[in-house]
């Protein structure tokens, strides 16, 4: 699968317009003329524009020769029931009619886009993995891939409109966008400036957003500059970086994210909790900043006593500088768009016009870019503005209605999120494999201060044109605000519980759809009901309490679960699946009975190997858990027999249980299964630190494409030699998993924890132990890099799997 940045590994962005403060004077507003039923809310257009949307989708793989046929024939179906007298269908026929132009059009355009794309040379060179010369402009700002393992290789992808090629002998015109991965030397291009280069071709995805993948030879050649426009655009994009530069690490990365959309120097720690709460569309350029640039807009236009009638055009101009601003990149179009119809559907005068807005919207970027049917992040988009032109003003009077008189003005701003997470919820399910039970909780509280960081974010970026000294000022005053939104990204995703495990890939988006769809049918009958028995509503309260307590128990395991991390107290106690019922535990825990629990829950029934990565007690003393009441195969150890008492116990135990027990060393290859696992460590002893601890098994464990890389307790010692041994090996791959060692003492080797490349960090620690676990200066180490840390005395069991398309899935059952 080729990368692009539409599909950079994190979850895509929610783009609607959302509206951050009070909505009116603070009296109950009343709906306008024509609002009082959702009923008269026009929803004719919505039907083609969804139909359209499907079929560009389909279309995107097929040739355009026949996606010009089947354009052309809808298209005349179209025309035929368009202009045909008035039947038995009668007025009915007009939807249908309507629809199959609609798909006509977006068809055309999209056999037209590829025809033109794929015209000329580049598709061959492909095609044939050739080498070729091109000249193109860079269409998108060059972005790092730096976390690509043991090897510390560095690559940068950028995005290039191919306008010129040359291979195999020929030469030709081109109109090909195509996908480079190049050295470092390719990170100081700037967008839109033309460069030429020489390389090889390789072909990309089958309706893939590029035509081919380029990997060049070398450095790029400028030919020239950006032009006037992107070199004004580069300058505010700058001063905001420099002007941010001393802001605490958070709002550094998030604050450029929100105003220019520059997620570069965002902590990855920080990305993964706000996707794990629903809120990234808070931590880059989204419709709801559109929404709120045009609001400061039209209310700087008040105040300046700019007539009505010149409005539109003064909002159209600030959105047009605000897109160049934020680069014209997809997302960014698509963000404009959105934020700019939600605005409209939120406008008292104008809310009859907003779902028709939104269809022709749908139909205009599809015509624009077919590829963006295919995006997560304008399915997020579209739905998310849905459900604020659907539900957010009718929710908005009804919250309105039993609050305080001075909140009522707030009832919009509260239905917002809400309606946005309901119509978005069955999406983030196919990205995420989990339900956000602090989502609407988390934007809710982030809302307020959406609006003054992204202004004086803006204020900032313009200020810097003028006067460093005071735009560094303005940065401080937003970096405030977008402090805050940090803050309950972070403190939201450490929410026990936060995230319910639910079934991942389309049976569980629409498992999610179906019960969204029961409780807004039954959300009427329920309100009625519970005002007339008041009594009924704690019998509510009740059952959803007694539903929800329960959840991790009754959907555990996850499905497709590779690894976990038994929650055992202070010890480590791990679990790899090898097949249904069959597992490999690595580590037992201080106890018996935990680990024994773990094992049941899994339902583990056949352990195929006990790795007993050393013998100190928190790691082999809840060995008679594992052999209760099971089939296992063998005990695998140290060769390090230190200390001596827990050596024989385990011998004693073993050997009760009729189990041979054998040494393991560096070098020796594991297979269980798909299961692979290599010893990298120990291939010696070494004195210095705790000799058991650097004595430590270390494995690098793969299956069905998860990497991890399991430490056990070696310090930091015994952890410069692991990385060294890596690098022997050429285990240049980065890894999903990190285990980390021993319990996230102090004892790390940072380079190791660096060169990981590791998305996840499992920490197998007790809650409120006695030696610190894990450290802030382990957590604060995992951070920098990248890495989420799990600790199993926060969540209590933490599983992780990979599915067939490459997303790492967490669920924990809660401690």
């Amino acid at each position: 699968m080729t990368v692009g940045p539409a599909s950079s590994g994190r979850v895509a962005q929610v783009d609607a317009a959302v509206t951050h403060g009070p909505v009116g004077d603070g009296a109950t507003p009343d709906p306008p003329p024509g609002e009082g039923r959702a009923a008269r809310l026009d929803i004719r257009l919505l039907l083609p524009a969804m139909v359209a949307w499907a079929a560009v989708a389909a279309a995107l793989a097929a040739p355009a020769g026949v996606i010009w046929c089947v354009g052309a024939t809808t298209g005349a179906l179209g025309a035929w029931l368009t202009l045909r007298p008035p039947g038995r269908l009668g007025g009915h026929a007009a939807t249908p009619a309507l629809a199959l132009l609609a798909t006509a059009l977006c068809l055309v355009a999209t056999a037209a886009h590829i025809s033109v794309r794929d015209a000329g040379l580049v598709p061959r060179l492909a095609a044939q993995r050739a080498t070729g010369t091109v000249e193109g402009t860079v269409t998108a700002d060059p972005r790092m891939v730096t976390r690509t393992g043991v090897m510390h290789t560095t690559l940068v992808v950028v995005r290039l409109q191919v306008d010129d090629v040359v291979g195999r002998g020929e030469h030709s015109g081109a109109a090909s966008p195509v996908l480079v991965f190049g050295d470092e030397s390719w990170a100081r291009l700037r967008w839109h400036e033309r460069v030429r280069v020489s390389g090889r071709f390789d072909v990309a995805e089958p309706g893939d957003d590029v035509v081919a993948v380029f990997n060049p030879g070398g450095a790029p050649r400028s030919l020239a500059g950006p032009g006037v426009v992107a070199d004004a655009a580069e300058r505010v994009r700058s001063g905001l970086r420099r002007a941010v530069s001393g802001l605490p690490v958070d709002a550094r990365g998030l604050l450029p994210g929100l105003v220019i959309g520059d997620t570069s120097r965002t902590p990855a720690d920080l990305t993964e909790a706000m996707q794990a709460t629903g809120m990234t569309h808070l931590s880059a350029v989204s419709g709801s900043n559109v929404a709120v640039v045009l609001a400061a807009a039209m209310g700087l236009c008040r105040v300046a006593g700019i007539r009505r009638r010149w409005r539109p055009w003064v909002a159209a101009l600030c959105l047009a500088a605000f897109v160049v601003l934020a680069r014209p990149e997809p997302s960014v179009l698509r963000a404009a768009v959105m934020g700019g119809v939600g605005l409209l559907g939120l406008s008292t005068s104008r809310r009859k016009a907003g779902l028709p807005a939104l269809a022709a919207a749908v139909v205009v970027l599809l015509c624009l870019d077919p590829w963006l049917s295919r995006s997560f992040g304008f399915a997020l988009s579209t739905l998310a503005t849905l459900g604020l032109l659907l539900f957010a003003a009718p929710w908005g009077r009804r919250i309105a209605a039993v609050l305080p008189p001075r909140l009522r003005g707030f009832g919009t701003a509260l239905a917002i999120p809400v309606a946005a997470q309901l119509m978005c919820g069955p999406v983030v399910v196919l990205l995420q494999g989990s339900v956000s039970v602090v989502g609407v909780a988390a934007n809710l509280a982030a809302a307020p201060l959406v609006g003054p960081a992204t202004v004086l974010g803006v204020a900032c970026a313009l200020m810097a044109l003028v006067s460093h000294p005071l735009a560094v000022g303005l940065a401080w005053l937003a970096g405030l605000p977008t402090i805050g939104i940090a803050e309950v990204g972070r403190v939201a995703a450490q929410v026990p519980m936060g995230q319910l495990p639910w079934p991942d890939g389309a049976p569980g988006a629409v498992l999610l759809a179906v019960v969204s769809l029961l409780v807004l049918l039954m959300a009427p009958w329920l309100a009625t009901t519970v005002r007339r028995r008041p009594v009924l509503l704690l019998g509510i309260a009740l059952l959803v309490a007694a539903a929800a307590a329960p959840t991790t128990s009754w959907s555990w395991p996850p499905l497709a679960w590779q690894v976990v991390a038994c929650d055992v107290g202070q010890g480590d106690g791990l679990v790899l699946s090898t097949g249904p019922g069959h597992a490999v535990v690595v580590d037992t825990g201080p106890d018996p009975v935990p680990m024994d629990a773990c094992l049941s829950r899994l339902h583990v029934t056949v352990v195929d190997a006990v790795v007993l990565t050393h013998f100190h007690a928190d790691h082999v003393d809840g060995l008679a858990g594992v052999l209760h009441g099971r089939t296992v195969r063998q005990v695998l150890t140290s060769p390090v027999r230190d200390p001596p008492e827990g050596a024989a116990q385990v011998d004693r135990q073993a050997a009760a249980a009729g189990v041979p027990v054998q040494p393991l060393y560096a070098g020796d290859d594991l297979r269980f299964g798909s299961l692979r696992a290599h010893v990298v460590w120990p291939d010696r002893v070494i004195r210095e630190g705790s000799v058991p601890n650097n004595a430590s098994i270390v494995m690098v464990v793969q299956d069905a494409g998860l990497r991890v890389l399991m430490l056990g307790d070696v310090e930091t010692p015994a952890a410069h030699q692991v990385l060294l041994a890596l690098r022997r090996g050429e285990e240049d791959r980065p890894f999903d998993v990190l285990k980390v060692a021993h319990h996230g003492s102090s004892l790390q080797d940072p380079q190791l924890v660096a060169a990981t490349g590791a998305a996840i960090g499992l920490i197998s620690v007790g809650a409120g132990n006695d030696y610190g676990h894990p450290t802030s200066r382990t957590l604060k180490l995992l951070r920098d890099n990248g890495i989420r840390a799990l600790r199993t005395d926060l969540l209590g069991d933490v599983a992780v799997g990979r599915t067939p398309e490459g997303r790492v899935l967490v669920s924990t059952r809660g401690p």
